[in-house]
């Protein structure tokens, strides 16, 4: 059976990256007309019912405008600062072409650290999904103001990558210089050709990636592979394409050049994986009723654990035990060991007289969870 390509039109979740190069020209600044043109396209996917998350470059290069900047590499302070004047811009540009369309957008800054660390992961995926659920486009980007060297992204391709993973998208979109993945830079090799679909990054394809070819954008072909294995490995399909065009959505569905790297099942059956390989840091042990609704599909509650054993912090796994000590499955919680001692048996209508917050009304949420 012949390798079928995603349909965009049919994308659940959808993340769209854009460059700089695409989003900012170095003379006269944004690309007002190109952007008022994306809209339409986010636009037209959402009427569609595709939910939409942009992860968008550019707040350096449009910074370092205003403050006269030269071009080339920044220092780190440098950098810094252009992205606090930048990052004003760029939200506002986003807000403005897509109000008419009557969608409201979000401005998300995220580091390395985000996703790294399992309780900060925790609040990114729930603020994200929320937003989602509300109707909201998260407009998100590296958080150039605070970050670090050693701990950034470094380039918005796999920032888009670990968002979409994060998301639970089930398509991603880099919008680039390029028209796809290549043998071999096409600008230097005249006869280099273009793959439509990848199904799996071979040591072979991996060994094609050059280096960036755009002086503007950070992210060449090997940043983008990099972004391709994450996304794929969580269930998420990535192209990659020429995104200059007025519509790029449009051009794509309409059959543009590009190349697909397929996806390794979908987004929910790879954060199952990812969760039963973790090594267990507790346990929580639930009654006859709460593994029934377990059962049915529904989050887990305080009021259903009778015991909770080991020492863990905020969105570490646990596992999840039966009335008699059965093992049931793994999940990665919403509260502290310590806390989740004191709210077990209890109501999520207690939890803030208990811990003098209100906290989250799940113990482990149905997508935290393998059962």
């Amino acid at each position: 059976m012949a390798l079928q390509a995603p349909d965009i039109r049919a994308a659940r979740r959808l993340v769209i990256k854009i460059g700089s190069a695409l989003l900012v020209d170095r003379a006269r600044g944004l690309r007002q007309s190109w952007l008022s043109a994306l809209a339409m396209d986010v636009a037209e996917a959402r009427v569609n019912g595709t939910q939409v998350v942009l992860v968008s470059s550019g707040s350096i290069a449009l910074g370092r405008m205003v403050l006269g900047l030269p071009q080339g590499e920044l220092a780190l302070e440098q950098a810094q600062a252009a992205a606090a004047v930048g990052q004003i811009r760029l939200a506002r540009a986003y807000e403005e072409v897509l109000a008419p369309h009557g969608i409201t957008t979000a401005q998300v800054l995220v580091t390395l650290e985000d996703t790294t660390d399992r309780r900060r992961y925790l609040n990114s995926r729930a603020t994200m999904e929320t937003l989602l659920s509300l109707g909201v486009v998260p407009i998100v980007n590296e958080n150039d103001t605070v970050a670090t060297d050693e701990i950034r992204f470094g380039d918005n391709d796999r920032l888009a990558a670990q968002i979409a993973v994060t998301a639970g998208a089930d398509q991603l979109i880099l919008l680039s210089d390029v028209d796809g993945f290549y043998t071999a830079n096409p600008k230097e090799d005249p006869a280099a050709h273009r793959f439509d679909l990848v199904d799996q990054i071979t040591p072979e394809i991996e060994a094609m990636a050059g280096d960036p070819i755009s002086g503007l954008s950070k992210g060449g072909m090997k940043t983008k592979l990099m972004a391709a294995k994450t996304a794929v490995a969580g269930g998420c399909a990535m192209a990659i394409m020429e995104g200059s065009v007025p519509r790029p959505l449009k051009a794509l569905a309409e059959g543009a050049n590009r190349t697909w790297f397929l996806a390794e099942g979908d987004p929910q059956a790879a954060r199952k994986r990812w969760i039963n390989a973790m090594k267990e840091k507790g346990r929580v042990r639930l009654d006859a009723g709460a593994v029934t609704a377990l059962r049915q599909g529904k989050s887990l509650l305080p009021a259903g654990v009778v015991g909770v054993e080991g020492q863990f912090g905020r969105g570490e796994p646990v596992g999840i035990l039966g009335p008699e000590g059965a093992a049931l499955g793994k999940g990665l919680i919403r509260y502290t060991s310590e806390e989740a001692r004191a709210i077990a048996g209890h109501r999520s209508g207690e939890i803030e007289a208990i811990l003098g917050y209100a906290g989250r009304a799940a113990l482990i949420h149905r997508d935290d969870m393998v059962v």
